[in-house]
């Protein structure tokens, strides 16, 4: 007999946009590592409030993401329009967060397909997608911009 992991320390709030931001994660059919180590990030820092919370979530949310849930139904309680937008920032986080191949593009077509998917579910406006998306992108080219920096620093 398999057994399911419990679930998360965390609301039912919390594990709602869990849930839709793993289900993009998924969405190409693959966990990648990276994408893991994002959302690990993301959210120990929003639902922990003390390095020994945020260190026994990771360990938690590391054995919830191995399920793979149809994204419709993941958003199907999400209410307010709040944590639609911070879905969608932490979705468009979790696909870029990796490529499988060095010549793949940074988000693959299934999840480039998946995040259309996404932003027609949310109803956001267009206005609204592209400040997150700028956000996104910006904070991940300063992130990239310290880490190349740090590396040089560091020979």
């Amino acid at each position: 007999m398999i057994m399911e992991p419990l679930p998360p320390a965390i609301t039912p709030y919390q594990m709602d946009i869990l849930r839709v931001v793993t289900a993009m994660a998924w969405s190409d059919g693959e966990l990648e590592v990276d994408e893991i180590t994002v959302m690990l990030e993301q959210f120990a820092q929003l639902f922990a409030s003390s390095d020994a919370e945020r260190s026994a979530l990771v360990q938690e949310l590391r054995e919830y993401f191995n399920q793979n849930l149809p994204l419709e139904d993941c958003l199907k309680r999400l209410r307010r329009h709040e944590d639609k937008q911070l879905v969608l920032k932490l979705s468009y986080q979790v696909i870029q967060a990796s490529r499988r191949q060095p010549d793949e593009p940074l988000i693959n077509l299934d999840e480039a397909a998946a995040y259309q998917k996404l932003k027609q579910l949310l109803e956001l406006s267009d206005t609204e997608v592209a400040e997150i998306e700028a956000e996104v992108t910006e904070n991940l080219s300063i992130t990239d911009i310290a880490t190349n920096l740090q590396a040089l620093t560091s020979r």
